[in-house]
């Protein structure tokens, strides 16, 4: 599972070949969640703060994010994006 981004204490993922529709992972301390990245719909659980925080960097990064997930579909090498700031 790529590392894909890294802010605040929250670490953005990425599978190869994972299911549809679109959507990152992510974990902060001992939370684990998934986040779509179309409609933004939250599978687990976080502080609303950092669901908040990452739905804002989603917001910043949703075409890079799209194109990187076609990227896992294919198995290809995953880039880093820029962290929320």
């Amino acid at each position: 599972m790529p590392e894909i981004c890294r802010f605040y204490g929250i670490i953005i993922s990425l599978f190869w070949k994972d299911h549809n529709p679109p959507h990152i992972h992510f974990t902060y301390g001992d939370y684990k969640c998934s986040m779509s990245i179309l409609d933004r719909i939250v599978d687990g659980q976080a502080p609303a703060k950092v669901i908040a925080k990452v739905n804002e960097w989603i917001n910043q990064h949703e075409p890079e994010l799209l194109e990187l997930w076609g990227k896992a579909q294919r198995g290809e090498k995953l880039n880093k994006i820029e962290p929320l700031k």
